[in-house]
């Protein structure tokens, strides 16, 4: 990665509701992907390895960092205003007529349509996500763009401002986390359409694998539905880029998210369950503080553990 603050976006994902050029919105599930195409500005400028923050116009939702662009072509339709043909028109909920023009003040109930061919785009970001629970409102995150002013849906954001918002706001921890995150990147093209390779290339045989040998247990809550697993590194597979067996085990989605921010650990010493204070508070997760493993470890596993705590409780003995 170059020198100086990664690149960073500030990203509107409101759902079916994002409008841009008069269109039918987007698909968004902020936690995993966000999709655009190449009427908006900005579409070809992020990359892989870009850092990624969501909003809804309020408050921050979460950010993460791009590991994979998968890019396409569809055919859209666009909606125009019929008095001046101009593509900022908005639906209104309530009022009536539905449409409102921006450009020329008028309203409407029929938009003139076409449909158009346009290049899609759609960011996969969900390894290194981060939910931020809203902890910066909507004006705070305006004015961290470089362009405090910006109405576009996707605006560059000054990422060593943002990251300093977090660590005032109480989350210092998830500001280092997201300044680490780096994807591992394999580009792969594919004929006329580019892909790039999922950062977790053989993440389905390696959680195979754990069920195979582990059974179908949360190694921290216990027997679970397969379907409820996933299978975790205990090591940044970002940084090194293969699957060890002796490294992984299965956890639920939600405990593999807070052990890979490290808000849950175990203690390489005691074996046992380690929970940040604040989770203490809640009774889904404290109960968990102090038991043992529901999966057998062996030494590889111990070792992978150690690097773990050290990395996520340098403080800790």
């Amino acid at each position: 990665m170059a020198d100086g603050p990664p690149k960073a976006w500030l990203m509107l994902a409101v759902g079916t509701d994002r409008q841009h050029g008069g269109n039918d919105g987007y698909d968004d599930d902020p936690d995993v992907h966000y999709s655009w195409d190449d009427t908006v500005p900005n579409a070809r400028t992020v990359a892989i390895g870009d850092r990624i923050v969501l909003w809804d116009k309020e408050a921050v939702i979460g950010a993460s960092v791009i590991e994979e662009i998968e890019t396409g072509w569809a055919e859209k339709i666009l909606y125009r205003c019929p008095y001046c043909n101009g593509a900022n028109i908005k639906r209104r909920k309530r009022e009536s007529p539905r449409f409102r023009c921006f450009p020329c003040s008028d309203t409407f109930d029929i938009a003139s349509t076409r449909v158009e061919r346009v290049e899609t785009f759609r960011s996969r970001h969900d390894a290194n996500w981060i939910d931020l629970g809203r902890c910066l409102n909507g004006q705070t995150l305006r004015s961290l763009c470089v362009s405090p002013k910006s109405q576009l849906s996707m605006r560059p954001l000054r990422w060593d401002a943002f990251t300093e918002a977090l660590r005032t706001v109480g989350k210092a921890r998830g500001a280092a986390f997201l300044d680490e995150a780096t994807p591992w990147v394999q580009p792969r093209p594919s004929g006329h359409r580019q892909a790039r390779v999922r950062v977790r290339v053989g993440q389905g045989g390696f959680r195979e694998r754990l069920l195979a040998t582990q059974g179908p247990v949360c190694a921290f809550t216990g027997p679970g539905p397969v379907a409820a697993l996933e299978a975790a590194h205990l090591y940044s597979y970002a940084a090194v880029g293969q699957h060890h067996d002796d490294g992984g085990l299965l956890l639920r989605r939600d405990v593999h998210r807070l052990f890979d921010q490290g808000d849950i650990a175990v203690d390489p010493h005691t074996l046992t369950i380690s929970l940040r204070e604040e989770l203490l508070t809640y009774p889904g997760y404290a109960p968990l503080h102090g038991q043992p493993l529901a999966t057998k470890l062996d030494r590889g596993h111990v070792a992978w553990i150690e690097k773990h705590w050290g990395q996520h409780r340098p403080d800790a003995r």
